[in-house]
């Protein structure tokens, strides 16, 4: 699956950078939810986990974080690194994050985990918790659905999953995470009709 969602977005990097560069600044309830958590969040690294072209980093930067960014896809390293010069961007996977263990403050997960499968989803919370400090804090947002299951749906760009906001909280309690807060929310106008949820949580 990695190398194939690799693939896929490498194919559309330039294109998504540029149709989505300003999205989250009409998502008033999204933009409001990262800034609570750097708000939240200790002091220390703070990383962006499946950064695509940078935006959530550079965002976290300005909040006065000292935030880098990892991808999957090399050509939204590429361009993140073009957009971003004065910020760190890195290749890695989200199943098998190449940091050790308790060194971060914080994690954004911002839509990153909506590519895993059910068996690699748990592997994903398993490596949040394990690259946050004691009272680091995560905060994942993803597509949601109103169904008690998840189901797949037509990203565009490869195969993706609407989860539930209660299955996604489920996931991290069981990683070793406590809940801090969830959010759900409708579409916005300008969004395919797909809600959208949000977790916050911290490690003990």
């Amino acid at each position: 699956m990695t190398e194939t969602v690799s693939r896929a977005y490498d194919a559309v990097a330039d294109l998504y950078a540029d149709l989505f560069r300003d999205a989250l600044d009409e998502l008033h309830l999204d933009r409001a939810m990262i800034t609570a958590f750097a708000a939240m969040v200790p002091a220390g690294p703070v990383a962006d986990l499946g950064c695509g072209p940078g935006r959530g980093t550079a965002l976290l930067h300005g909040l006065g974080l000292d935030a880098f960014g990892l991808d999957l896809s090399p050509a939204m390293i590429a361009r993140a690194r073009a957009d971003h010069p004065h910020l760190r961007f890195d290749e890695g996977d989200i199943t098998a994050l190449d940091l050790p263990d308790g060194g971060l403050a914080g994690v954004l997960s911002w839509y990153s985990t909506i590519h895993l499968g059910p068996a690699e989803l748990p592997r994903a919370f398993a490596e949040f918790h394990r690259v946050l400090a004691p009272g680091g804090l995560v905060l994942v947002g993803f597509q949601s659905t109103d169904e008690d299951e998840a189901e797949s749906f037509d990203h565009k760009v490869a195969l993706a999953y609407r989860r539930p906001v209660d299955d996604m909280a489920e996931l991290a309690v069981r990683s070793g995470l406590v809940e801090v807060a969830r959010l759900l929310r409708r579409p916005a106008d300008n969004e395919r009709p797909i809600p959208s949820g949000c977790l916050l949580a911290r490690k003990p």
